[in-house]
């Protein structure tokens, strides 16, 4: 699974890297340990209104957690931060979103936690591209309407992160991963015209030869830590030569 990532880009960053049409968020600001039900960025694509119109690829904001349109309470979002690839187009709380309401969600790393034997304390490592470059999680969005607020409030826009099984660099480390996609297929990821039998072979693990991983202090596991320091690599224990 993907429990929390890094989030530390600034907004004209995105809407450049992502090659927006349109704004349509406030700056969040800068996060190493992004937890669930917090607001998030996420690129999706406005369908036309008008005929001939074209799409516009739009970076908003969205509650990490989906609600599915016609959940009774939007708590259930609080279970819903990531979706299985295997069967997605079978679940009922992600077939419909999968067929047209795609989106992806930038992360300049993300973290998961290693078991350790003997120990009942989990490791967490970073994990983020050798290149430095953010990544675009696969991401699917919903919109969720108060039944006692329909008429005068605003729906809550709500988000869950893809996972696939991991690839062989991470599977030490845990068994899943998001599913991150090549920049070359985020325009198909999006694509409101194309539907879920044209978009599932996406949905794998990427290469290792795209990711680093390191441990680093147990500090991100309480999400009330924050700051640039959870991401420093561990010291190597004392005697270890094998970064000498």
């Amino acid at each position: 699974m993907c429990g929390r990532y890094t989030s530390t880009s600034t907004l004209e960053q995105l809407a450049e890297q992502y090659e927006v049409d349109e704004v349509r968020s406030e700056p969040l600001p800068a996060r190493w340990n992004v937890a669930p039900t917090q607001q998030v960025y996420a690129v999706a694509v406005r369908r036309p209104r008008e005929p001939g119109e074209p799409s516009r690829r739009q970076l908003g904001q969205f509650r990490w957690g989906l609600v599915p349109s016609w959940a009774k309470d939007p708590s259930v979002g609080n279970r819903q931060i990531n979706a299985r690839s295997e069967g997605l187009e079978r679940k009922p709380a992600y077939r419909r979103a999968l067929e047209r309401r795609r989106c992806l969600i930038p992360a300049d790393a993300f973290y998961e936690w290693q078991p350790q034997p003997g120990r009942k304390a989990k490791l967490p490592y970073v994990i983020r591209r050798v290149d430095g470059v953010p990544m675009a999680f696969a991401g699917l969005w919903e919109v969720w309407w108060d039944p006692a607020e329909k008429e005068r409030g605003d729906p809550l826009r709500t988000c869950t992160i893809v996972t696939a099984a991991a690839n062989e660099l991470l599977t030490s480390i845990h068994d899943r991963m998001p599913v991150v996609l090549d920049r070359g297929d985020w325009g198909t990821w999006l694509d409101p015209d194309l539907g879920t039998a044209d978009v599932q072979p996406l949905l794998r693990s990427a290469p290792d030869s795209w990711f680093e991983a390191y441990p680093v202090s147990s500090l991100v596991s309480n999400v009330a830590n924050e700051g640039p320091e959870l991401v420093k690599p561990l010291p190597p224990p004392p005697g270890d030569r094998s970064t000498a």
